[in-house]
């Protein structure tokens, strides 16, 4: 370590310290949220709802969970495409950006635009991607898509036009990047081989994201069918934290590039769109340590975990809880239901069997310690159908990204036409007033 920052850490560090008296003292609402765990309202949308609990006579009620895009239920919506038989995270895009279910001939157009951007401007792959690579993939995601704004013409106009091309075609390319820069990190730091497939414009974007990260371009239809639900289920989700940051962002008038680069670096955070990856550690630890088969010892090792005595020492089990959602996800269960089915086609029921037997055991042992509900969320589920899907974990959160991209452009769009005010929340100063003194008497 630097002998400056060796010698000056603990000073930097209890002065940046807050003592928490004073969040009681000040009333202030710690991650935004109410005393009561419902959040702190601070703006409006019609983008997307989570349903969670409601509020009656100013006392929350719990209630199954329901997630709405555009007011319509996303269980509504999956069933309609199951039983269509068709791919659906295209009309969800669509449908998050313009606010409506688009016609067949808006369909087609849509999907037709977002593949012929998905090229990359000529030299970019090269020399930003290849040349540069990223151990994260992530980082480099938010790389490339600074560097992009250099390849636009015009990226700080704010005409509603302007807005929606460079919002599709962002959107098209979040794949390639994100495919390219995993295919570099996996090369030059993994020394494997280095393998890049050119776009294609006919696939849809689960299609044509499995035929980028796998060397022999194949997939099954039931494997797309489940990357194509899971991306479907994590495109938008109300007032998140990066959501918020792309509103925060947005509000300044900044251009997109920024304000998409913020929501990137929002979700990279672990406790955000990391959490399916914080599963995955999780259920390794378990099934090495612990005969997780046997329900009434991986009851008590769950206990022990959510108790500190074992595992990391947070308390936590990954993918069980969720700020808004009580008795259940929406976006958990349809995903279940769609993992188990996969699961037959590749003979991990055993594995399946031990997501199932966390959720409900986990939630036993929050009524009977607790006296409260817990319900699974989507990354309890997500991870594991990254896993079937042989997915390598450095993919899952930039698949996320991927996912949300079109939610994050929706959010922008909303804040910038609807309200011009800068968002600017309120700190309560905790300083106490100091006397100067010459630097020769410190």
């Amino acid at each position: 370590m630097n002998k400056f920052i060796k010698d000056n850490i603990e000073i930097a560090k209890s002065n940046n310290t807050i003592d928490p008296k004073f969040y009681n003292i000040y009333n202030i609402k710690r991650g935004l949220r109410n005393d009561n765990g419902t959040g702190v309202l601070v703006g409006l949308s019609q983008v997307s709802n989570v349903v969670g609990y409601e509020i009656e006579n100013d006392k929350k009620i719990n209630v199954e969970g329901r997630l709405y895009y555009r007011g319509y239920d996303i269980n509504d919506l999956s069933e309609a495409l199951a039983k269509e038989e068709r791919f659906g995270f295209e009309e969800i895009m669509y449908l998050l950006i313009f606010g409506k279910l688009p016609t067949k001939e808006q369909y087609d157009e849509f999907k037709r635009v977002l593949g012929e951007h998905r090229d990359l401007p000529e030299t970019f792959t090269e020399n930003v991607i290849l040349k540069n690579p990223s151990k994260d993939v992530m980082n480099k995601l938010m790389n490339s898509i600074l560097v992009l704004y250099s390849y636009d013409d015009d990226p700080e106009d704010l005409c509603f036009e302007n807005i929606l091309e460079e919002s599709l075609k962002l959107i098209s390319r979040f794949p390639t990047i994100v495919a390219y820069s995993y295919q570099a990190k996996r090369h030059y730091f993994n020394q494997d081989s280095l393998v890049i497939h050119k776009p294609k414009a006919d696939l849809s974007t689960a299609e044509y994201l499995l035929y980028l990260i796998r060397a022999d371009k194949s997939y099954t239809k039931k494997e797309v069918e489940l990357l194509d639900m899971s991306m479907l289920l994590h495109a938008d989700h109300g007032s998140n934290n990066s959501s918020f940051a792309t509103h925060v962002v947005s509000s300044t008038g900044t251009d997109l590039y920024s304000t998409i680069c913020t929501a990137v670096g929002s979700l990279k955070g672990p406790k955000h769109g990391g959490a399916n990856l914080s599963v995955r550690k999780m259920i390794n630890h378990i099934k090495e340590v612990c005969d997780y088969k046997d329900k009434k010892v991986l009851k008590a090792y769950l206990r022990k975990i959510l108790n500190k005595e074992a595992y990391d020492g947070q308390g936590l089990i990954y993918g069980m809880g969720h700020a808004v959602y009580t008795l259940s996800d929406p976006r958990a269960v349809i995903l279940k239901n769609k993992a188990y089915e996969l699961a037959l086609d590749k003979d991990s029921l055993d594995e399946y069997q031990l997501y199932v037997d966390i959720e409900e055991l986990t939630k036993e042992i929050f009524e009977e310690d607790r006296q409260r509900p817990i319900c699974a969320n989507v990354d309890l589920y997500s991870g594991y159908v990254y896993e079937m899907l042989n997915i390598p974990e450095e993919m899952y959160t930039p698949i996320f990204a991927i996912s949300r991209v079109a939610g994050w452009v929706a959010h922008r769009i909303e804040q910038v036409t609807s309200d011009n005010k800068i968002l600017r929340p309120a700190y309560q100063s905790v300083l106490e007033p100091k006397t100067y003194k010459d630097i020769e008497n410190r």
